[in-house]
């Protein structure tokens, strides 16, 4: 079970927020804890593997502490992954928030983190998810397939890809002359940028409890 019921001990959950690009999902949550959706959390930092993450951006305009840690400054991938957990680490988060981080995450982590760190993944798992399956590349493989119907997933993250419990669904029907790229919008707006700051404000409240490979959503 999670141990992480902000609104009994008293204090906020901390979140770090990891993202890679332009922060669509790190908005939403921002909005969500400014507007009531998420309570009992705070945005303690936000990571970025690139310096030009409009992600950052959107961090230095709402005040949040945040950093650029890439694997591009370093000799090799176990000095950055040090560096990695170090900076994650510093702001002392009791829940991650893979938010578009397209950087594969250091075991350690997920090891120290365990049922502590979720993602958000645009499609509908165990459909066109793991290796490969990212960004436009999730929607492009589900118009090739021909499916009728999309959406997003929450999950918590495992040493799989995609393989942890899964915390929420939302479904978005595939429309006629969809495109990759207006489908994506879609499952943004429709999907993710719900069901994301949904999952936290649970968290937040200790109404998600992991058994096995599952989860369950406490009353």
């Amino acid at each position: 079970m999670l141990n992480t019921d902000a609104s009994e001990s008293g204090k906020n959950l901390r979140i770090v927020v990891m993202v890679s690009g332009g922060g669509t999902n790190l908005q939403a949550i921002i909005d969500g804890v400014r507007n009531g959706r998420i309570t009992n959390t705070e945005i303690a930092g936000v990571i970025s593997n690139n310096k030009n993450a409009y992600a950052l951006t959107r961090a230095e305009k709402n005040h949040i502490p945040n950093q650029c840690v890439s694997p591009k400054d370093y000799e090799s991938r176990d000095i950055f992954n040090e560096k990695l957990l170090e900076a994650v680490a510093s702001y002392e988060p009791d829940l991650i928030v893979l938010a578009g981080f397209l950087v594969v995450i250091p075991p350690a982590m997920i090891r120290k983190y365990e049922n502590r760190m979720i993602n958000i993944h645009p499609s509908l798992i165990p459909s066109f998810c793991g290796r490969g399956y990212y960004g436009l590349k999730v929607h492009e493989a589900a118009l090739e397939r021909g499916v009728k119907v999309v959406g997003a997933t929450v999950h918590f993250v495992d040493e799989g890809t995609d393989t942890g419990p899964i915390i929420l669904q939302k479904a978005v029907e595939v429309e006629p002359g969809d495109t990759p790229e207006t489908l994506q919008k879609r499952v943004m707006e429709q999907a993710e940028w719900k069901i994301l700051p949904q999952a936290i404000d649970l968290i937040a409240n200790g109404r998600v409890r992991v058994e096995g490979n599952q989860t369950k959503i406490l009353s």
